[in-house]
């Protein structure tokens, strides 16, 4: 196997929050090239405190609509999460391979959801 790239998080952060879809979008459009050439990255979560599903949804579950989730899961190593961290790492990721799936149909639910909030909201007004 090549040698893997790693990549320290927090240059993408600036602190030791990733908590913002924006950095899990820079750190995602930074990786998903080399991902994608078959290369090996490794994500190092070293000094970071708080990991939340909007950052690693951005970062690393969009990858599962781009890539076969089989590469993903081979060429992708996360470094350094503690329990809590690694517990939403797996929800992210189970439920972007859920998501990717079938796209169409979760698109069609959340619509459908969407609009029966829109007419409770105006009934409750009437």
């Amino acid at each position: 196997m090549k040698t893997p790239i790693t990549i320290q998080v927090r240059h993408f952060t600036g602190c030791p929050f990733a908590v913002s879809a924006e950095d899990g979008q820079r750190l995602h459009d930074a990786i998903a090239p080399t991902l994608k050439e078959g290369k090996p990255v490794v994500l190092s979560l070293a000094g970071i405190e708080t990991v939340i599903a909007a950052f690693l949804g951005a970062a690393i579950g969009r990858l599962h609509g781009e890539m076969a989730s089989e590469d993903v899961d081979a060429l992708l190593a996360i470094r350094c999460l503690d329990g809590g961290q690694m517990e939403s790492l797996r929800r992210v990721v189970a439920n972007s391979k859920r998501y990717y799936e079938n796209p169409a149909a979760f698109d069609k639910a959340w619509a459908e959801m969407a609009e029966g909030d829109a007419t409770l909201e105006k009934a409750v007004e009437t």
